[in-house]
C-alpha cells in the first residue's frame, strides 16, 4: 500500500471516528429532551435542572447532553465509577436500572437522584447511560439549610435497583412515596429518568448497529485521547505557574472563605482549596464531588472552552480540599443546600485565571441560584394554615452575572448553574400563590466600563391569604460580588416582607398571612473604570431603567434624566 493511500485510510477512519463523536453527542442529546418532556417536576421541565450522558464499560463518561448543570454532569461524570463498584458490569442484566441520591457518592444532596442503566448487544453490556434530576422533596424538614444532620434533610437511598430484569422495585417506590410531601411529582420523576436512559439505550444500539460496532472501545479511546491532549494543549498555552485568590461569602452562622491555589503545569491544572473555612453546623456544607464538579466548570468556562466535556477533558483537572472544610464535607453533615457554598467556585477559580489571564475573565456575579422553598400545611408554618391548600414548590430564579470580557454582565440569568427561571405562569399553576411582581432591578449592576447584570424583584402571596413558609438559601447579601479592573461591586440581595418584616438570608421562616414575601436577588460586579463607559450607553441604561438619573450621575459623571436626554455640558464638566 502506498503512503498516500494508508494516509487517505487514516483519514476515513478519523472521519468515520468524528462521525461517531457526534453521533452521541446527538444520542445524549435526545436521552436529556426525554427526560425534560417526561418530567413531573417544574425544577427539570421548566429550569433543566438535570444532566444527562453516555459512560463506556469501564464508566468514563464519553458525552455529555449540552442541557444540563455542571454540578450535575461533572459530580455524575465520576459517580458511574461507585455505582461499577457496587454492581460490577458482569453482574448486571437486561432491564436493570440502579439508582442512588447518596450526596457522596452522586451530585451532593439527598433532592438529586441518580439514576445508571446498562445498555446490551446481543446480550452483552457495552456502555452505561446515566441521568440526574433535581425532584421537588425528598420529605425530611424540606430543601433548606437548616438540617445538622444529612439523617434530617430526607429519604437517603444507597446504590440499588430501581427495575431488576425489567420488573421496577415496588418496595423501594412505596418507601419514597411515604416519606415525601409530593409522591406522584417524585415517583414520577424517578420514572423519567429511567426512561430517558432508555432512550439513550435505544438509540446507541441502532446507531452501533449500523456503523457495524460490536462494542465501544476504539471508539471511547478516540474520544478520551483527542480530548485529553486537546484539554492539555490549552492548558500548556497559560503562563506555568501559581496564582491564588480568595472570597467571602455570607455563610449561615458565620461568614465563609473561599482560599484557592491554582496550578498551571504540563501536565495539567491543580486546584488546592487548603484554608477554606471549616464546615458549617447546617446544611450549607459542599461533599468533595460537587465541589470538583464546579471547580473544574470554572476552569472549562476559559481554558478549552470549545473541546467537549467528558472523562478526557476532565482529567487534566485536579480538584482537592481539606478533609473537615466546608469544600470537603464529611457524613453526616448537613449539605441540602451545598449549591449555595458550591456554586461561588467558578468565580474564586476564575479570580486565580485572571492573574493569567489579565483582562481575560469576567467579574464576580450573583453566581449562586436564589431557588426557596415555598410551602404551605399543618405544621411547616409558625402558625395556623387552616383550611388553606397545601402546596410545596421550589422556584429557581437568580442574579446578574458579573460583567463580561467585552460586555456587560447578563441579567437575572443563572451562571454557573445555567439553569432557566421558572416560569410565574407555571408556578402559580402547581400552587395557591400569586407572584405579583417581577422585573429588573434598578442600580443593582456593578458599574464599570462593562455594567455588571442586573438582579431582580419578585412580590410573592399567598392567593388564600394564608401564612406560608420560605426555606431561604440566599447568599451575596452582606458580600456583594466584586468588579475587576476597577469596577464596582454588585447589589447586594435583600429578603423581607411588604408590610416590614426583614428575614434572614437563610433558614426557614413564615411570611405572615395577607402579608407580601419580597426577593432582591444581587447584581453581578463592573467591568472597568466606571467613567469610561459612553454616555450613550448610560443614557440608554437610564431610559431603560436599569440605572437611576442619581446612579448615572454618581458612578457614571453622566447627568442624564429619567428620559435619557443627557445634559452635555454637565456632564464634560463631571468626566473632566
Amino acid at each position: 500500500m502506498s503512503a498516500s493511500s494508508a494516509a487517505g485510510d487514516t483519514a476515513l477512519a478519523n472521519i468515520r471516528l468524528q462521525i461517531m463523536w457526534n453521533r452521541l453527542l446527538s444520542v445524549v442529546e435526545e436521552q436529556a429532551q426525554t427526560l425534560i418532556r417526561t418530567a413531573f417536576s417544574t425544577s427539570v421541565r421548566e429550569a433543566g435542572d438535570l444532566s444527562a450522558g453516555v459512560f463506556d464499560a469501564k464508566g468514563r463518561m464519553l458525552a455529555q447532553a449540552v442541557t444540563g448543570t455542571p454540578g450535575h454532569v461533572n459530580a455524575m461524570a465520576a459517580s458511574v465509577g461507585h455505582f461499577l463498584a457496587r454492581f460490577p458490569l458482569e453482574s448486571m442484566v437486561e432491564g436493570d436500572v440502579f439508582v442512588t441520591n447518596d450526596p457522596w457518592l452522586g451530585t451532593g444532596h439527598l433532592h438529586d437522584f441518580t439514576v445508571v442503566t446498562p445498555t446490551f448487544l446481543d446480550g452483552r453490556p457495552v456502555a452505561l447511560f446515566a441521568a440526574t434530576s433535581h425532584v421537588v422533596d425528598v420529605g425530611g424538614i424540606g430543601f433548606g439549610p437548616d438540617g445538622r444532620q444529612v439523617y434530617e434533610e430526607g429519604i437517603y437511598l444507597p446504590i440499588m435497583h430501581l427495575a431488576q430484569a425489567g420488573r421496577m422495585n415496588e418496595s423501594l417506590l412505596a418507601i419514597v412515596r411515604s416519606n415525601v410531601r409530593e409522591p406522584i411529582q417524585v415517583e414520577g420523576d424517578l420514572y423519567s429518568l429511567a426512561a430517558c436512559n432508555e432512550t439513550g439505550c435505544r438509540r446507541l444500539i441502532a446507531m452501533m448497529r449500523e456503523f457495524g460496532l460490536t462494542d465501544l472501545d476504539h471508539v471511547a479511546e478516540h474520544i478520551i485521547t483527542q480530548s485529553r491532549e486537546a484539554m492539555l494543549a490549552a492548558i500548556r498555552a497559560l503562563p506555568a505557574g501559581v496564582y491564588e485568590n480568595s472570597m467571602r461569602v455570607d455563610g449561615y452562622e458565620r461568614p465563609v472563605d473561599l482560599v484557592c491555589r491554582l496550578s498551571v503545569g504540563d501536565d495539567g491544572i491543580t486546584i488546592d482549596f487548603a484554608g477554606t473555612s471549616p464546615v458549617s453546623g447546617y446544611g450549607i456544607n459542599v461533599p468533595l464531588t460537587y465541589t470538583d464538579a464546579y471547580a473544574s466548570f470554572g476552569v472549562r468556562c476559559i481554558v478549552g472552552g470549545d473541546i467537549p466535556n467528558n472523562w478526557g477533558s476532565l482529567d487534566p483537572i485536579r480538584v482537592d480540599a481539606p478533609a473537615g472544610s466546608i469544600l470537603n464535607a464529611p457524613h453526616p453533615c448537613g449539605v441540602a443546600a451545598r449549591h449555595v457554598i458550591g456554586q461561588m467556585l467558578p468565580d474564586v477559580v476564575l479570580g486565580c485565571l485572571e492573574q493569567a489571564i489579565p483582562g481575560g475573565t469576567p467579574a464576580e456575579g450573583s453566581s449562586s441560584l436564589w431557588n426557596p422553598t415555598l410551602m404551605g400545611g399543618h405544621g411547616v408554618v409558625d402558625a395556623d394554615y387552616g383550611a388553606a391548600t397545601p402546596f410545596a414548590m421550589t422556584i429557581f430564579h437568580t442574579g446578574g452575572t458579573g460583567a463580561r470580557v467585552g460586555k456587560d454582565g447578563l441579567s437575572a440569568t443563572a451562571f454557573p448553574s445555567g439553569v432557566r427561571n421558572t416560569p410565574v405562569e407555571i408556578n402559580e399553576t402547581i400552587s395557591p400563590l400569586v407572584f405579583w411582581r417581577k422585573e429588573y432591578r434598578t442600580d443593582s449592576g456593578g458599574a464599570g466600563r462593562h455594567r455588571g447584570g442586573t438582579g431582580q424583584v419578585m412580590e410573592i402571596s399567598h392567593r388564600e391569604n394564608a401564612p406560608f413558609s420560605v426555606g431561604a438559601m440566599f447568599d451575596r447579601c452582606a458580600h456583594p460580588a466584586r468588579g475587576r479592573q476597577g469596577g464596582g461591586p454588585g447589589g447586594n440581595g435583600a429578603v423581607r416582607t411588604q408590610n416590614g418584616l426583614t428575614l434572614r438570608p437563610k433558614g426557614r421562616q413564615t411570611v405572615p398571612a395577607g402579608d407580601c414575601l419580597v426577593l432582591e436577588t444581587p447584581g453581578g460586579g463592573g467591568l472597568g473604570d466606571a467613567k469610561a463607559r459612553p454616555v450613550a450607553m448610560v443614557a440608554e441604561d437610564v431610559r431603560n431603567g436599569i440605572v437611576t438619573p442619581q446612579a448615572a450621575r454618581d458612578a457614571y459623571g453622566v447627568v442624564v434624566d429619567v428620559h435619557g436626554t443627557v445634559d452635555e455640558a454637565a456632564t464634560k464638566a463631571l468626566r473632566g
